[in-house]
């Protein structure tokens, strides 16, 4: 669990911030000839979204063969799809969350200071390094609204979620593993389609906020 929430931060964080530079150079680009009457926004966000499809799924596939590998892994094909299918969308929502934060924002510096706002709140509120029943009931709202949170999840329920393997725990006491991830860290294994779901719902609300930035602010200064 240690070694997959470091590389969803750090993975996440690098391809976030690595794809704000780029976004502020093409929107300048953008200004120039939507004046000129060559295309639209929504067209122009659309491509640049796309664009970044290819490049993701194979940096997702590289990943998942090595990581799985390294890791140990049970070997098979439902356990190795669920595993690529988290991280792809993973490394999607970071990267349409950077160019959502340069669209909202004047330029790539400014965008990479508000990123860089939540980052900590994201590893904080992920269910690692607290788990979310050891959060206040006041705070769990966070818990939910939190993407790495539901990656978090869908990683650990998908490769143990399904586990009886006897787990000796603090207490002395042998538990089913999939019972700890139960009452430890409210990981349930018949929620993961609803886990998937949610984990690839933030990549398409960034996208479409993106989108919708880019459409409607314009930062152009003379």
């Amino acid at each position: 669990m240690g070694s997959m929430f470091t590389a969803v931060i750090f993975l996440g964080v690098n391809s976030a911030s690595s794809v704000q530079p780029v976004v502020d150079i093409e929107r300048s680009v953008f200004y120039r000839e939507r004046a000129a009457g060559l295309y639209s926004a929504l067209p122009y966000a659309l491509a640049q979204l796309l664009v970044e499809l290819p490049y993701i799924l194979v940096q997702s596939v590289m990943y998942a063969l090595i990581v799985y590998s390294t890791l140990g892994f049970q070997w098979t094909i439902v356990k190795f799809l669920w595993f690529f299918f988290f991280m792809f969308f993973t490394f999607l929502y970071y990267t349409y969350y950077g160019m959502m934060t340069v669209a909202l924002t004047p330029n790539a510096t400014l965008a990479a200071v508000v990123a860089a706002a939540f980052y900590g709140v994201w590893m904080l509120f992920a269910g690692f390094l607290i788990p979310k029943t050891s959060l206040p009931v006041w705070w769990r709202w966070y818990y939910w609204a939190c993407p790495v949170a539901w990656t978090l999840n869908g990683l650990v329920t998908s490769q143990f979620g399904d586990m009886t393997t006897s787990l000796l725990t603090y207490d002395g006491l042998e538990v089913p593993l999939k019972e700890f991830l139960k009452t430890s860290f409210g990981f349930h294994h018949d929620m993961l389609p609803l886990v998937a779901c949610a984990t690839a719902g933030f990549a398409v609300l960034f996208a479409l906020v993106f989108a919708f930035s880019i459409r409607s602010l314009n930062f152009q200064t003379r």
